[in-house]
């Protein structure tokens, strides 16, 4: 799915640049007092260089990925002005050239803004899902964490802190705790963030694609080993493709997809859950939200997933849907007897913007039908 994004976002940057070039060259007076005679070369060269001090400049801000969605959207709302006010021209008469231009820069500048706020700013989702089985239950779960790319472990205690007011009786992490370039330091402190947690049955996390790092973990300083041994040390159960009987309910943390792509192997969730006790709920832990219809046979009671980070920005939710690249790309569905949850997940990854949904942890509460 990222390489399709990815692709599209680069044809889509071309583009935008060489369109923002022109209406900066249109902005741009045909004479001035230096040069009466302003040649057209030397304008188009004024233009491109003012559109690559605004690139760069993000660049150094934000990232080149992230410089890219500026440029990308401020190029869509330039378009939209320009159509807007073009139909005004001709219902009017009035070339307003202009003031399109003052209306797109304003409103890219302010969606993208709150955009940043979304993805900077951590919510509360909260569900209820009902059960005939005998089990009350009061589940905080998060996701894509993603540790130094939103907030630093550091930082990170600052939300266990604000889950820890929900009186959880167990925390779930499903995946992508940290990612490929995550520090040492980071990793360290987000586990030791963890251990402080208090719950009735305990804090259990299954791997996501970005946890044991796709690239050489030499720069990172860890593997996938030292990070279920920091976890471990701080009072978290790592599962993978494991199942834990807490009395009244089972949670089930499933191997991720990626493990099949690296070479690792990941049990069939029919295989897995054969021989656990049907009258008892049961909580899977599933990173990637893409095994509904096996799950859903299997019977298991709730799902809980992230990975798609609600969509993250208009419209790569809408593409995920179209090319069914996830079952689900956010929220609560029902299949059978099965509940499946999907988060937006706590942070971000390579984007630093959310449009369309937010960053947040899940709150569920699981109640016996009376």
């Amino acid at each position: 799915m990222w390489v399709l994004i990815f692709g599209i976002a680069i044809i889509a940057f071309a583009a935008g640049f060489a369109y923002l070039c022109n209406r900066v060259y249109r902005l741009l007076p045909a004479e001035n007092r230096l040069a009466p005679k302003y040649k057209k070369w030397l304008r188009i060269f004024t233009a491109v260089c003012a559109v690559l001090i605004f690139v760069l400049f993000f660049c150094a801000l934000l990232g080149y990925v992230n410089a890219a969605i500026v440029v990308i959207h401020l190029t869509v709302f330039w378009l939209i002005a320009d159509l807007i006010f073009y139909i005004v021209k001709k219902l009017s008469g009035k070339r307003l050239f202009r003031l399109s231009s003052c209306v797109a820069v304003v409103t890219s500048f302010i969606y993208l803004v709150v955009g940043f706020a979304l993805a900077n700013n951590v919510w509360v989702a909260r569900y209820t899902v009902y059960t005939d089985k005998n089990v009350n239950l009061r589940v905080v779960m998060f996701a894509d964490s993603h540790v130094g790319t939103t907030f630093s472990g550091e930082e990170f205690k600052e939300y266990v802190k604000q889950m820890q007011r929900y009186n959880p009786d167990i925390v779930v992490i499903a995946g992508d705790y940290v990612d490929d370039d995550t520090s040492r330091k980071d990793m360290i402190d987000a586990c030791k963030a963890l251990g402080t947690l208090k719950t009735t049955y305990g804090v259990y996390y299954a791997f996501g694609n970005h946890d044991k790092g796709y690239y050489d973990n030499s720069g990172r300083g860890y593997t996938g080993d030292d990070l279920i041994a920091e976890l471990t040390k701080n009072g978290v159960t790592v599962l993978t493709d494991d199942i834990v009987d807490c009395g009244d309910f089972y949670v089930i943390g499933r191997n991720d997809k990626s493990e099949v792509e690296r070479g690792g192997g990941r049990e069939d969730i029919g295989d897995l859950v054969s021989d656990i006790d049907n009258d008892k709920y049961s909580i899977v832990i599933n990173h990637q939200p893409t095994d509904y219809a096996a799950e859903s046979k299997a019977n298991v009671d709730l799902v809980l997933s992230g990975h798609t980070h609600g969509g993250q920005m208009i419209p790569i939710g809408l593409i995920s849907d179209i090319f069914g690249l996830n079952d689900r790309v956010y929220g609560w569905e029902k299949r059978g007897n099965t509940n499946f949850i999907v988060t937006s997940g706590i942070a971000d990854w390579a984007f630093k913007f959310k449009i369309g949904c937010v960053s947040e942890f899940v709150v569920i509460d699981v109640k016996q039908k009376t």
